[in-house]
């Protein structure tokens, strides 16, 4: 029968609408306003003396609290408004010390039934609300520093398999490496050894205190790529981490010689989000020193675990983090946390060599840690607050080298599980190249957000509305019939934007809004096909037909052309241009759903199987 549907599309469409409506649903609830206290330190947790704390500051104050949340190593505190959660981040700040970090959060409030089937709402962007922006420096002189470490290491194991024999090696400054020779002609071999190897240093000798020297500084073109590679890398390392936690849509970019960037969109748990990118953790791996050693080339460390004990260490570095190809975090027979590492091919060689001619050696691993720390100082009657960051070393785990190993092998000496993952994380994401400190972390306003909702919204309805009355008064029965598949087309791509956790922004807004434009243009072109085929002396069930049946190759290649311009859009894009292709995406498929799948269901059940003789179309 002529525009009849089966009762199994009827049970189809209506299962799709129900599923729409539910993961749409979340999207009710708007989250509430919260500050949330974490510790510092990954291994510490919070408990109920914490929570007692908060209340009795809060209450001081006479900040009203409308909930505490107590989750182990977290605190979130919800309140009622936007000023009560300044003001509350304000007093919390204040009342505790530096080791805790106090952020402002938004938290979710949908009911445990909808989390239960998977159900959450639409993460609102930076430029709407729940966003942190934190711009952050990168150590310039450490990197080179660091640099400067890892070639006076290279080149004393290059010294030793060439026979040259040397006195000593030290740093002077953050460029310069000076080394010392008993003999004029091992210190001209050595020299003849850095022209070919270390051609990014300068060189120079000296003779002095019955000693020959060789100094090494590092070019001013070396010193720039070397500041280069740092920024380079601690981008990559930043995108890495930000993607470990799941951020949709961030922006990590370098601004001027020695700052980057950081803004995350619709972050849920921006404390975390903090301490993982602002955490400078590292590896080193190094031999136990034999008995005799001399102390310039060795170094006593404390342990993590028992800061009582300590250990010395040879300052050659066998490998690093940055050789750390990949990491997961596990446990070993008896539970205890460790982590499983994978080195590169360069690590992975010498780590090999190392253990080949250290058997039954103890080998220990060295954790690196940089807090930041502020120096007070006054210069000219002002005190003056410089930011310098604490390089903190301590040994995870020291054990003897049973036998050969190349690059993989499992560092064991953990605290507890969270930390095994924390550190899986940030070696699996990459080791910053330079350690970095907070310059700024800020936040945007609650207010400017609401505002910006504000306006998304009414500009949203408004479109919407106008749409709704032209269809009606233009298209009547069928305009009808284009105003329902309009809302539910708006409700499906609420909920497929937050099955897919996308970040809702104010250009996504913008594509939402020419989304509804677009869903009622193909619903014009199918009405006014059916007028034609009316004016032509069709019947009005062979005029529906036709209509919906000959529009759809117009509308089909009208929306797969601007679908391709969003997904090259999407691909070359970034933050809110990105935002924008999703929506608009998304917004193509319902469109195409709702005005030939959907209004053609209404229409058919409106007149199919019927005598028509007339139709309200205008």
């Amino acid at each position: 029968m002529l525009n009849s549907n089966p009762i199994w599309k009827y049970f189809l469409i209506a299962t799709i609408l129900v599923l729409g409506v539910i993961y749409a649903l979340p999207n009710l609830y708007p989250d509430d306003y919260a500050v949330q206290i974490t510790s510092s330190q990954s291994s510490e947790s919070l408990d109920q003396t914490h929570l007692e704390k908060v209340r009795s500051l809060l209450e001081e104050k006479s900040i009203e609290l409308k909930s505490v949340e107590l989750d182990g190593r977290m605190l979130l505190v919800k309140l009622n408004n936007a000023e009560q959660q300044l003001a509350a981040k304000a007093v919390l700040s204040t009342g505790f010390s530096s080791d805790y970090i106090i952020a402002l959060n938004m938290a979710a409030s949908t009911p445990d039934w909808l989390k239960s089937i998977g159900a959450g709402p639409m993460k609102l962007g930076l430029d709407l609300r729940g966003g942190v922006h934190f711009l952050l420096e990168v150590d310039m002189e450490k990197a080179l520093s660091q640099r400067l470490q890892m070639t006076e290491s290279a080149l004393k194991a290059e010294l030793r398999s060439e026979k040259i024999r040397y006195r000593a090696a030290e740093k002077v400054g953050i460029d310069t490496l000076k080394v010392k020779f008993k003999k004029e002609e091992d210190r001209d071999l050595a020299s003849n050894l850095v022209s070919q190897s270390y051609r990014q240093f300068t060189r120079e000798t000296l003779d002095e205190d019955d000693a020959f020297y060789l100094v090494m500084k590092m070019s001013e073109q070396s010193v720039k790529e070397i500041e280069d590679y740092a920024i380079q890398q601690n981008l990559v390392t930043l995108r890495n981490r930000v993607n470990e936690l799941g951020v949709a849509e961030p922006l990590v970019q370098r601004q001027g010689r020695n700052r980057i960037v950081v803004e995350l969109p619709g972050v849920q748990d921006t404390a975390t989000a903090k301490r993982i990118i602002g955490k400078t953790a590292n590896l080193e791996y190094r031999l136990e020193a034999k008995a005799g050693s001399g102390s310039l080339s060795t170094q006593t460390l404390p342990f993590k675990s028992e800061p009582n004990r300590s250990a010395v260490l040879e300052n050659d570095i066998i490998v690093t983090g940055s050789n750390v190809s990949d990491a997961n975090a596990s446990f070993d027979e008896t539970g205890m946390p460790l982590v499983n590492i994978s080195l590169d091919g360069t690590g992975g060689s010498r780590m090999l060599e190392t253990t080949k001619r250290s058997l039954q050696r103890r080998m220990a691993v060295v954790f690196i840690e940089q807090k930041p720390e502020i120096i007070r100082a006054v210069v000219d009657g002002k005190v003056v607050e410089k930011r310098k960051n604490k390089e903190v070393r301590s040994i995870i785990s020291l054990a003897t080298i049973q036998g050969v190993f190349g690059n993989r092998f499992q560092i064991t000496g953990l605290d507890s599980p969270t930390e095994a993952a924390e550190l899986a994380l940030l070696l699996r994401a990459g080791s910053l190249a330079a350690p970095i400190y907070f310059v700024e972390e800020r936040t945007v306003g609650p207010s400017l957000g609401q505002q910006n909702i504000d306006a998304g919204l009414l500009s949203v309805q408004i479109g919407f509305a106008m749409v709704l009355v032209f269809m009606l008064l233009y298209y009547r029965v069928f305009g009808v019939i284009a105003n329902i598949a309009l809302a539910v087309n708006v409700v499906l791509l609420c909920a497929l934007m937050s099955m897919i956790s996308a970040t809702l922004t104010l250009p996504g807004i913008a594509g939402i809004v020419l989304t509804v434009g677009m869903a009622v243009d193909a619903n014009v072109l199918i009405f006014a096909r059916i007028r034609e085929e009316l004016a032509n002396g069709l019947t009005p069930q062979q005029a529906i037909d036709a209509g919906y049946g000959r529009a759809f190759v117009a509308i089909f290649d009208a929306n797969i052309t601007t679908l391709i311009a969003a997904v090259i859009l999407f691909a070359v894009g970034t933050g809110p241009v990105k935002g924008f292709a999703i929506t608009l995406s998304l917004g193509i498929l319902t469109s195409l759903f709702t005005a030939i799948v959907l209004s053609r269901m209404i229409t058919n059940f409106i007149y199919g199987g019927r005598k028509v003789t007339k139709l309200s179309i205008g």
